[in-house]
């Protein structure tokens, strides 16, 4: 029972944020979370507000810029914001931008017609989570300059100089706050995907990207006159391609409507939705709009070519998009997003709008070419085949050994029946799993052994894949089902475990069991990482006892090295784990279980496009791509430690 609070609540316990206070004191509910992911969101709030210049028609070139003091500056050549003073709150308009949550051009009726940013927060909250921000204007011949430390204005915009009238734009340099971040050291390849993405939805825009780094410097130019047609053949550029890209463009109801589409010989769709130029994770109403009209389209021709016959049931809407490369783009004057990062669209009209334009196009398009209509039927029968035998492999093999809940295999199960509360360890061998069942809280903490490698999951068969017993034992363990491309059973209010941790030996050995996993979830229950459910715990490599006082765990050789630069004279004994199966009860509690003093890291996807592709061609059967990345990835690597 939780106990009574006693003190009396009164009105003075009613906090009040000041300004940018309730940025800094809640930065995840502003840009999703303070790691990498959300330190690269700073730079694209800034960035969506540039673009947002471009599709009012006056920003050409955007040039993003990683400094070498660990900083990054975004400019553009857009009209400039506003230098004077806004009536309402009596400062200017860049101040108000850069200070006042709620507030920017997007909120009237004649800053922008279309923008990504329509929360208005973002220049705010970038301010709030930097040491400080530079941000220089040019407007009407003159050159205007402020700063802000932590979301405080230092100075009153002045005017440093004179330029031409042509010239203008808005160029600003910010600092991310360390007090804020985990890290502060911004993630180069996934801003690059983000930025390209920026240009193939922008064909008239040009974005420079600039990495100043030390041993990272390069620059790189996007500019992609063939848009969203050239965005679906990159992504499809080592597949076996059925068809040319299908592409139409319509405006319906003050509402655009973009689609590239094209069919590989792979049984998997890649659906990626973006509204106002923002990559909609989630997808969203007009990826539902178009995923539905879709499908009744082609059920429709299949009945009209008497491929589906009258008994048949018509094809599951998996069935006729397996093998679907395709991008949903759409501009709309008024969007409703899912949350401040805006991963999902909530705008019904954007749904009937999609459907309607997406219906016309596409039986325009099908009833003049035939073969590509047959292609893509083909393309349906075939996975509606390999549906049907899966689906009785599936209910073989799951219904073949079924496990109580506390007789999973070798599953020690915890007490609780309050998933909110209990969280599942999965254990890399059979001594270390002992070890943890010993010293875990049997009331919330499960441990799950497993042993030895699990199946790499990019390179097998479905039927493989059910049929492996360290993965039917997480399956039937977490109690929520798993989705695959031809089905989708996965439901996660049913999840067993809040947390699902791997614990595996801080070594090589340990990191691939720790990658395998994560692609058996990435690919089969993607919701348990995209809602925050997956760690990874982080066992010491070391323990240090010097001859006076106290024992301390050091987790990785900088912390050692770090020890012994702090600790010249002092006699010390060392103990290197190999593995977790070398700690006793007490040890592994310490360190690794206990949530006093455990290091969890939670598993997160910036860039789920770019996750997808590099999880299959690092866990895939091409050696040669994978080899390159290493070479070219081994410095962040480095520098993720």
């Amino acid at each position: 029972m939780q106990a009574k609070v006693t003190k009396e609540y009164t009105a003075n316990d009613i906090k009040v944020l000041q300004g940018l206070e309730a940025v800094r004191m809640r930065p995840g509910m502003y840009i999703g979370s303070v790691s990498t992911r959300g330190l690269n969101h700073l730079i694209y709030e800034i960035v969506d507000n540039s673009v947002d210049e471009h599709l009012a028609g006056f920003c050409s070139e955007i040039t993003v810029t990683l400094e070498a003091d660990g900083t990054a500056s975004i400019l553009d050549n857009g009209r400039g914001i506003p230098v004077d003073v806004n009536e309402e709150t009596g400062l200017t308009a860049v101040e108000v931008v850069f200070t006042m949550l709620h507030a920017g051009g997007k909120f009237g009726t004649g800053g922008y017609k279309i923008s990504g940013g329509l929360h208005g927060v973002g220049a705010s909250v970038v301010n709030a989570l930097s040491e400080w921000l530079e941000v220089t204007v040019k407007r009407n011949g003159k050159v205007y300059f402020q700063r802000y430390e932590r979301g405080n204005t230092i100075d009153s915009l002045k005017e440093i100089g004179t330029c031409k009238k042509s010239e203008t734009g808005t160029y600003v340099r910010f600092l991310p706050d360390k007090e804020i971040f985990e890290k502060t050291y911004f993630k180069a390849d996934a801003i690059q995907s983000r930025l390209h993405e920026t240009a193939y939805l922008n064909p008239e825009l040009t974005i420079n990207f600039v990495n100043k780094r030390y041993d990272e410097e390069e620059t790189v130019v996007y500019h992609e006159e063939n848009g969203i047609r050239a965005f679906v053949e990159n992504l499809n550029a080592d597949k076996e391609k059925l068809h040319d890209v299908i592409y139409f463009k319509r405006t319906m109801d003050n509402i655009e409507v973009e689609v590239a589409f094209q069919f590989v010989d792979e049984f998997q769709e890649n659906i990626s939705g973006f509204c106002n130029n923002i990559y909609t994770q989630e997808g969203g109403t007009h990826i539902t709009g178009f995923k539905t009209k879709f499908t009744m389209v082609i059920n429709q021709y299949a009945k009209e070519l008497g491929i589906l016959k009258e008994k048949d049931a018509n094809f599951t809407g998996q069935d006729v998009r397996n093998g679907m490369t395709a991008v949903v783009a759409i501009k709309h004057p008024d969007p409703r997003f899912e949350g401040q990062t805006k991963t999902k669209l909530d705008n019904p009209d954007a749904a009937k709008v999609v459907q309607e334009v997406s219906g016309e196009e596409l039986e325009r398009f099908f009833d003049k070419n035939l073969d590509t209509l047959k292609k893509v039927i083909a393309c349906a029968e075939k996975s509606a085949k390999i549906r049907k035998a899966e689906e009785k492999t599936r209910t073989n093999l799951l219904t073949k050994q079924k496990f109580s809940i506390d007789g999973n295999g070798k599953l020690a199960n915890c007490e609780s029946r309050d998933a909110s509360e209990c969280e599942v360890f999965i254990v890399e061998g059979d001594s270390a799993g002992g070890s943890a069942k010993t010293a875990r809280n049997r009331k919330t903490q499960a441990i799950l052994p497993i042993r030895g490698k699990i199946l790499n999951v990019e390179k097998a068969s479905m039927d493989k894949v059910l049929a492996n017993a360290e993965i039917k034992t997480m399956i039937n363990a977490f109690n929520c089902g798993f989705s695959e491309g031809y089905g989708n059973d996965f439901d996660i209010t049913k999840l067993r475990y809040n947390k699902i941790i791997i614990m595996t030996d801080a070594d090589v050995d340990g990191a691939h069991i720790a990658t395998l996993l994560l692609t058996f979830f990435y690919r089969f229950m993607p919701d348990l990482i995209n809602e925050g459910h997956v760690y990874l715990a982080t066992p010491p490599l070391y323990k240090v006892v010097p001859k006076r006082g106290q024992g301390e765990y050091l987790y990785d050789d900088k912390a050692l090295e770090k020890y012994r630069k702090d600790h010249p004279n002092g006699g010390f004994t060392l103990q290197r784990y190999k593995g977790l199966g070398e700690m006793d009860a007490e040890q592994l509690w310490e360190t690794t279980l206990n949530p006093e003093t455990r290091i969890l890291k939670q598993v997160e996807i910036e860039d789920a496009m770019m996750a997808s592709d590099v999880t299959g061609m690092l866990m895939g059967n091409d050696v040669e791509p994978r080899r390159k990345f290493i070479h070219e990835h081994a410095h962040d690597a480095l520098l993720d430690i």
